[in-house]
């Protein structure tokens, strides 16, 4: 099935405001650009600033974003084949959290692209 809406992984407003950009979003951008599929950055949100997960270890990871992510305007979302956005993927643990918010609007088909791989 095609995806119809590319979705990046949020970054929390205090950190992208620091940051001055969301990498996964840019690069969410780019695919929705070349795949000529709709991009949104105002469906999914991320409730706290938390520390960079890359000196945590992989229990870590996890526990720090557990239920970290909530949707907004979720019955937009319904039935929807949505293609998920990350960076990197280490452990699979912030996909996962973005993953499971998603799943609360019904009907909602989940695909990742990432642009590494760490093993």
């Amino acid at each position: 099935r095609t995806v119809d809406l590319i979705i990046p992984v949020p970054l929390h407003p205090e950190k992208l405001k620091k940051r001055g950009y969301n990498q996964s979003e840019q690069f969410a951008i780019g695919l929705s650009i070349g795949l000529q599929k709709s991009y949104s950055a105002v469906h999914l949100h991320r409730y706290t600033n938390k520390e960079s997960q890359t000196r945590k270890k992989r229990l870590q990871r996890w526990q720090n974003v557990a239920n970290d992510f909530y949707l907004k305007n979720e019955n937009e979302l319904t039935n929807k084949h949505i293609l998920l956005v990350d960076d990197v993927l280490t452990t699979g643990a912030t996909l996962d959290a973005c993953g499971q918010a998603l799943l609360a609007a019904e009907g909602v088909k989940i695909s990742i692209a990432t642009i590494a791989l760490v093993m």
